[in-house]
């Protein structure tokens, strides 16, 4: 098992860290640091995982929000439209699951 390092422990205030694994629960992982990561945290990732996988997440992502997936797509130059949660119907099913 591979853990991570300690200073990525604030990012996952909700599951014991240290069953976290890097290889087993590399998406859970890299959405958490794409929606609220630092800069030491995304290098972290950027140096750890593949961009490659990268991408995929954020193609596949239901967990990031519009405005990290919005902010991600431009950043490593993606086809927005790929995008499953940015398109219209899945952006106006959130709204009305949580309209704040």
């Amino acid at each position: 098992m591979k853990s991570l390092p300690g200073f990525l422990k604030k990012y996952f205030w909700d599951v014991d860290f240290s069953d976290i694994d890097q290889k087993i629960n590399s998406r859970f992982i890299i959405e958490r640091i794409l929606e609220y990561g630092d800069k030491k945290a995304v290098r972290w990732l950027f140096k750890n995982y593949s961009l490659k996988g990268i991408k995929s997440v954020v193609y596949k992502s239901r967990f990031l929000s519009p405005r990290s997936l919005f902010f991600w797509t431009l950043f490593l130059n993606l086809n927005k439209n790929k995008i499953k949660c940015l398109k219209k119907s899945s952006l106006q099913r959130r709204r009305t699951s949580w309209p704040y």
